[in-house]
């Protein structure tokens, strides 16, 4: 098949999140199996000028309207690493900017009139693209307006959404409506109108000939009230065209045995290098060396929804035992406040960065004993997975697909290989804490438990299958 992938990230070039992650994976995987994949993403500043990337022209340059306005679109492309078409958008009023989506902990202004621009340009894009793409993907809010852009000027392509976080949907005032240029029957209630906001979550979720989201879990807490972000009536309603699959890891870039960002390799049979790698991070850090207790690691946007408030109530008494914890983020300036002050009452026990440079956060993975996820939801979870490969065993509330991913530890049984706690309760949490304090302190007890953490495989080549398949049904009609 002929696949177009679209959305606002794609690692190693642009990433805040899973979402960038899996918009470099998965069209590499599927590359791998025969089909030609193509990505289109913003062109965000820097592209241009890092050698690296090898932009160049294409020659093309693409007039889009944009409410009362025309602006040229400068089409680029490069190859990503895994060798995969990648076409970048250029348009510097919108995306030639310090930061993806904000600054400051504050949204741009102007963000819906930044994404329906760039949905306007994906799909100029692919009515040019030769061969045509039989399949177009979309990825979150910020690309959910193709769907339906596509539905309403009758394109000959199939539409596949997935959704990364039901809680970002793209939602704007009901006057940014007329910046997308459809018929004014779209705004209603069987259209991108959400009580009298514009949604643009909500049209892609109509509009799109399937939608997934990434893990099965998640796709069934999106249909309640409790898990749907107030669009649960909206997903049952479309419920016959959604599918969950887990995402997958790309072990060519998360593997200790490989990974070039670490100052020694380890594997599950020779655990030596992950303790250069503890040592490491805690230098890195500037953290007292070699506590009698884990070594607690973190990498998080700092917001709500991933559970950091749990954490603050609990961070004294933590850390008033002979343990280290390190934690990579950025988010809310008020839970950054909050996380400096905390390292500076244990300078020598805790160290907080505002930061989510690539090497750093491979090294927290592979210095890690155990790494926290917290979060009141999450659609998937692939910082767990990154962890369980590096040996940093995963303490995590039993949600979304943190409960697909993680098995719980059962000492009776000597099966699981994480730690999930079933209330979303600080207290919930320490007790989930101290059974990793318990089982740190037994070290055969502990190194079976980071073996069979390594050898979890949450290889792409179990879900790719089923992306075939979903694309499959929407090129056939099922």
């Amino acid at each position: 098949m002929k696949i177009l992938f679209t959305g606002s990230e794609m690692a190693p070039l642009a990433r805040t999140g899973g979402l960038g992650d899996v918009l470099e994976a998965l069209p590499g995987a599927l590359a791998a199996r025969g089909h030609e994949v193509s990505v289109v993403i913003p062109c965000y500043r820097g592209f241009p000028e890092d050698t690296h990337l090898g932009v160049r022209s294409t020659g093309v340059e693409i007039p889009v309207s944009i409410g009362t306005k025309r602006v040229t679109a400068e089409i680029l492309e490069c190859t990503a690493p895994n060798g995969v078409q990648v076409f970048l958008v250029r348009a510097d009023e919108y995306f030639d900017r310090a930061s993806l989506y904000g600054e400051h902990g504050r949204a741009y202004d102007d963000n819906a009139e930044r994404f329906i621009y760039f949905s306007r340009a994906v799909v100029e894009l692919a009515r040019r693209v030769m061969p045509p793409p039989d399949i177009i993907h979309v990825h979150d809010w910020q690309s959910a307006l193709v769907p339906v852009l596509i539905k309403d000027r009758k394109l000959p392509f199939k539409t596949v959404l997935t959704i990364h976080n039901l809680a970002f949907q793209g939602s704007f005032w009901g006057l940014d409506f007329g910046l997308t240029h459809l018929p004014g029957h779209f705004f209603s209630a069987s259209g991108v109108e959400y009580y009298g906001n514009l949604n643009l979550l909500k049209g892609g979720i109509l509009y799109a000939d399937a939608v997934t989201t990434v893990s099965e879990r998640y796709a069934r807490e999106i249909q309640t009230p409790e898990g749907g972000s107030g669009l649960d009536a909206v997903v049952r309603e479309n419920a016959h065209k959604l599918t969950g699959i887990l995402n997958g890891v790309d072990y060519s870039v998360w593997n200790p045995e490989t990974d070039a960002m670490l100052p020694k390799h380890f594997t599950s049979r020779k655990l030596a290098g992950k303790k250069v790698c503890r040592e490491a991070l805690l230098e890195k850090c500037g953290l007292a060396p070699n506590p009698s207790g884990p070594v607690f690691v973190m990498a998080t946007r700092l917001a709500e929804q991933k559970g950091i408030t749990l954490l603050f109530p609990l961070l004294d008494r933590l850390l008033a035992d002979d343990v280290r914890l390190v934690i990579l983020g950025e988010g809310e300036p008020a839970y950054e406040r909050e996380l400096l002050l905390a390292s500076r009452r244990h300078p020598e026990r805790f160290a907080f960065r505002p930061s989510m440079e690539e090497p750093f956060v491979h090294l927290i993975y592979a210095g890690g004993d155990a790494f926290l996820v917290p979060s009141h939801f999450e659609p998937c979870g692939l910082g767990a997975m990154y962890a369980l490969k590096y040996g940093a065993l995963p303490v995590a509330h039993a949600t979304g697909g943190l409960y697909e991913t993680i098995q719980d530890y059962d000492p009776t049984n000597e099966t699981g290989h994480g730690f999930l706690f079933y209330d979303y309760t600080s207290e919930a949490l320490w007790d989930a804490l101290i059974r990793v304090r318990l089982s740190f302190n037994d070290g055969p007890q502990w190194l079976s438990l980071q073996k069979r953490a390594m050898a979890c495989d949450f290889s792409w080549k179990k879900a790719v299958p089923r992306y075939e398949s979903v694309y499959e049904r929407a090129l056939h009609g099922a």
